[in-house]
């Protein structure tokens, strides 16, 4: 089992800057792949960034390409995710999921954590 709690939400102007961080809780974290993912007001949930369960390998959706950096610290169990650049466009409620690494589907999520990007 791991548990999922997302920190670092919060009001930021467009083109400021925000990091948020998950931690993680559960024996396997080093071995999962995590990613996170955002819903913005009346849209779906949609894919933002992933990495590996070494840390080497991360793929980023288009929109956010260049602006935002996922990285993990599995001696402290937690995902990071720099978001630079911010745009109104990336309001949403952000959130960390964790799956296994030869799953397909992500399994465990957390509670999320809304950021808001003023224009």
């Amino acid at each position: 089992q791991v548990q999922l709690v997302e920190s670092g939400g919060g009001l930021v102007q467009a083109g400021g800057s925000l990091r948020l961080s998950c931690a993680a809780s559960g024996r396997t974290f080093s071995s999962y792949a995590m990613g996170w993912f955002r819903q913005g007001p009346g849209k779906e949930r949609d894919f933002v960034a992933a990495i590996g369960w070494s840390g080497r390998k991360t793929n980023y959706s288009d929109s956010v390409k260049g602006r935002f950096t996922i990285s993990r610290d599995n001696a402290k169990m937690t995902v990071y995710l720099q978001m630079n650049s911010l745009k109104p466009e990336d309001t949403a409620v952000y959130y960390c999921a964790g799956r296994a690494a030869t799953a397909s589907e992500y399994k465990y999520w957390g509670q999320g954590t809304q950021v808001t990007v003023s224009s």
